[in-house]
């Protein structure tokens, strides 16, 4: 296992969680590039079994020592979308791994619920957790880049071979 990896649960492409789980797994990177598995881009390949690209997303998420799992908060939990790529996962698939949940929402009440039902999931697959997640407001976002270099600062010790987080200051 090496590399940080990000799987996004949002159904919207190019979506506002893809930007945030990008912002996360550079900071957790070191400012590298990191392989980002947009689920809204598999649509329907997720429920054919065997798919090739959903299986090539599920080595990606499989191999990675680190993976943001970023997901809009929906319906008081995580995206569907979401829970069919981690329910076709086989069992164990992230151990090992330290998974970073990433939740956005549009108010503060629905982080903390959307969060605990994903880190249920995580953990059943077998992943690590740090003791916090990032949670963001939308409102938040634009900050993003900041504070996923503080979240990174702040869990160095939990990251496997932690690189210092490299802060973008304005020219």
């Amino acid at each position: 296992m090496s590399g940080v990896a990000a799987v996004v649960g949002n159904p919207r492409p190019g979506s506002r969680t893809r930007g945030a789980a990008e912002a996360l797994g550079r900071a957790a990177s070191g400012g590298g590039e990191v392989p980002v598995v947009d689920l809204a881009a598999l649509g329907p390949a997720l429920l054919a079994p065997g798919d090739p690209a959903v299986l090539e997303a599920a080595r990606t998420v499989g191999t990675a020592a680190v993976v943001v799992v970023a997901t809009p908060a929906y319906r008081g939990s995580f995206t569907g979308l979401l829970k069919l790529f981690l329910d076709g996962l086989p069992p164990g698939a992230l151990e090992g791994a330290l998974a970073v949940p990433l939740v956005v929402a549009g108010s503060p009440g629905h982080l903390r619920t959307a969060d605990a039902h994903l880190r249920l999931v995580l953990a059943e697959l077998g992943a690590d957790l740090p003791g916090a997640s990032l949670l963001v407001q939308e409102r938040d976002l634009p900050d993003l880049p900041t504070r996923a270099a503080a979240w990174v600062a702040g869990h160095a010790a939990a990251l496997p071979a932690a690189p210092a987080p490299t802060l973008e200051v304005p020219s």
